[in-house]
């Protein structure tokens, strides 16, 4: 998503680390307060949330920005939040 004059730009990564080391989740962007298109990591699909943001999400699969989010939440996400979450574990184990 390009910078748009005057708008504040917000990304998220909504993650679940489930008990069978698989992940659950969104990622989504939004401004000013909206959403604007999220993706959503079980369906593989990416959703818009009105007109606009529909024109944005049909380019962007021309450009298969959905399989590079699918990738980082499927596989860089998940590796994060096992490191973390082993952080705070250690942190917990030593008190």
């Amino acid at each position: 998503l390009g910078h748009i004059p005057g708008c504040a730009r917000f990304t998220a990564a909504l993650l679940d680390l489930l008990s069978d080391g698989s992940i659950r989740g969104s990622y989504r962007y939004g401004y000013n307060g909206r959403d604007f298109i999220s993706f959503h990591l079980g369906s593989r699909r990416s959703v818009a949330a009105d007109s606009a943001a529909e024109v944005t999400r049909r380019r962007w699969e021309d450009v298969n920005p959905v399989e590079r989010v699918m990738n980082y939440l499927g596989y860089a996400c998940r590796e994060w939040l096992r490191k973390y979450l082993g952080y705070t574990q250690k942190e917990l184990d030593r008190n």
